[in-house]
């Protein structure tokens, strides 16, 4: 199945959420502000979203392979087990955006189109969530993105580029050499159902991170994840 792009995205920035995010109070001159750019955003601004729908040949004890791709995580092949259909995806807030934020003078006004970018990022997201669940019934879905995790570096972007095919022309997200995107506030992973859900944030440590979205737990990746501890408790048992 060829990729699928979706940018017919509507998108208008909750000013509420955006005088939160960069802490204005919503009564003062600066709130004033930031709407005014937020409306000048909301013209220009055409997030997108391209996904495919994929499938799982087989795994092993540290690799995936979909649809003849290999891509190697352990953490992805015991989240991947029992599941056969996967959905592949990159979001972004739009090349237009990109170009407008750049173009930017203020340096007030660069950190503000920031936060709004990553809420047109946050559009096009829902919007393919939504999609998914209109078109493939998938209800809640889980998500790996690369460079999450270690176990699944930044590099990875280039396995989950092939799959989707050439994004540039279609979405206009470019991947740099060193497996960045661009424009920034893009996003990417693979998105499956699973029972019990998975959240990268379970297994990662990092402290006081603005975009953490599940505890951490330190017991997870080795009740879990780490095979030479599985293995042992059976010896045990």
């Amino acid at each position: 199945m060829s990729a699928i792009v979706l940018d017919d995205i509507r998108f208008k920035a909750d000013l509420d959420e955006l005088c939160k995010r960069l802490h204005i109070d919503p009564e003062s001159e600066y709130a004033e502000q930031a709407a005014e750019l937020a409306r000048k955003a909301e013209g220009i601004a055409r997030p997108k979203a391209l996904y495919r729908e994929a499938f799982v040949d087989r795994r092993d004890e540290e690799n995936v392979y979909i649809d003849g791709v290999r891509i190697h995580s352990r953490i992805m092949s015991i989240n991947f087990k029992g599941i056969h259909r996967v959905f592949p995806y990159i979001t972004t807030c739009g090349r237009e955006l990109h170009t407008w934020v750049e173009a930017l003078d203020d340096i007030l006004e660069q950190y503000w189109a920031g936060a709004i970018m990553e809420m047109a990022l946050g559009a096009a997201y829902d919007a393919l969530l939504a999609h998914l669940d209109s078109e493939y019934h998938t209800g809640r879905l889980s998500a790996m993105n690369p460079g999450s995790l270690a176990d699944w570096p930044l590099k990875g972007q280039r396995d989950l580029f092939s799959l989707l095919g050439g994004s540039e022309g279609t979405i206009g997200v470019e991947l740099t050499e060193s497996f960045l995107m661009i424009p920034m506030k893009t996003t990417s992973g693979i998105l499956f159902q699973a029972e019990e859900g998975f959240h990268s944030c379970s297994l990662c440590d990092r402290k006081a991170c603005p975009n953490r979205r599940a505890p951490y737990d330190e017991e997870l990746y080795s009740k879990k994840y780490d095979i030479r501890e599985n293995i042992d408790n059976q010896l045990q048992s």
